[in-house]
């Protein structure tokens, strides 16, 4: 852990900085079917082709409603622990599968199931059990990643990460497994495996959209491991401490992961500035806990813009990413939204209900 003697700087504009990909991963709230190609074709066309991104929707909404089923089955139970966490979870299902029904033909006119009448097969009775499926469904939102479109990856990775600190913050921290992805019968152009290294590092030219978002990650991660060396100096001895430098550990490794790819990929990685200006002034070990929150929250926005970016074994490792920063961020006190690491959703009707 760095312990600096004078005072350091951690600059807003290089964590955000990172978010300059999102004006191109993709359109609205379809998702970007067509997967980002070049303008040729007629309209026509384009109209008739089917957008392969929506039997991708239509399981993660599938998926979205056992879970929002489970919760109504838990919290329709007698004395049912934690109810005031379980409904603030259910309300950021019902922003998850809002955001995942866009386009599709029939999105249904309400999410989830009234309580007490969850679909046949749902076997959800408990907390523990509403946690277990959380995990399990923040592995199985993966499977379809590299089949979708940017946007729509983009998505299905921050709704990962949601279901995955729901799943911890209800007592499950198990590991995440992703399951084989469906088949599907017209992949996406935006998941055909370009020529070019893998998050692995092996030779090969980077493709631009995950050149600049790699380097947009990689300036971000300089700032976070300077940043780590202010929360270091302020954290007390002991656990806290303990948790300071394994998040900058973690920060460092990654930083020179994207350096290792970026030099394997023919590009220059972005450099380290030689300082960084802070958010706020860091006085006391709970302001130290506030940058590191803040640092965190940050890095989702940089982490699912590379999601968007890449394709392949980078989009995997970026989504991962994005999931440990926003465990990160949570354990440091941040609260965030529905969709880490993308922008506020407005709020849905039903999502207290």
């Amino acid at each position: 852990m760095l312990s600096p003697t004078r005072r350091t700087f951690l600059a807003i504009g290089v964590l955000t900085g990172a978010l300059v990909l999102s004006g191109c991963t993709g359109g609205g709230g379809s998702g970007g079917g067509s997967g980002g190609g070049s303008g040729g074709g007629s309209a026509s066309s384009h109209e008739n082709r089917p957008d392969p991104d929506l039997p991708l929707r239509s399981r993660a909404v599938a998926t979205t409603d056992t879970l929002l089923a489970g919760y109504d089955a838990v919290l329709a139970g007698p004395g049912a622990a934690q109810a005031d966490r379980l409904k603030a979870f259910r309300a950021d299902l019902v922003v998850h599968r809002a955001a995942l029904a866009a386009g599709l033909p029939d999105p249904g006119a309400s999410p989830g199931t009234s309580p007490g009448t969850q679909p046949a097969g749902t076997a959800v009775k408990t907390v523990a059990a509403l946690a277990a499926a959380e995990r399990q469904a923040a592995g199985t939102r993966l499977a379809d990643l590299d089949a979708a479109s940017p946007a729509l990856a983009k998505l299905l990775a921050a709704v990962s990460a949601s279901d995955a600190l729901h799943a911890a913050a209800l007592g499950d921290t198990g590991p995440i497994t992703v399951p084989a992805p469906a088949p599907t019968a017209s992949p996406s152009t935006a998941s055909a495996t370009p020529s070019g290294p893998s998050a692995s590092g092996s030779p090969g030219p980077l493709p631009s959209a995950a050149a600049t978002g790699l380097q947009n990650a990689l300036a971000a991660e300089h700032a976070a491991v300077y940043g780590y060396g202010v929360v270091g100096a302020w954290l007390p001895a002991g656990p806290q401490r303990q948790d300071g430098y394994a998040s900058y550990a973690a920060h460092q490794a990654r930083r020179d992961d994207w350096q290792r790819l970026l030099d394997s990929g023919g590009a220059t990685p972005t450099a380290a500035a030689p300082g960084y200006r802070l958010p706020f002034q860091v006085t006391s070990a709970a302001t130290a806990e506030q940058l590191a929150a803040h640092i965190e929250t940050q890095l989702t926005a940089a982490y699912a813009d590379l999601v968007a970016a890449g394709t392949g074994p980078l989009r995997a490792t970026a989504a991962t990413t994005l999931r440990e920063t926003a465990l990160r961020a949570t354990h440091w006190g941040a609260d965030l939204s529905a969709l880490p690491g993308l922008p506020e959703q407005p709020e849905q009707p039903g999502a207290s209900g």
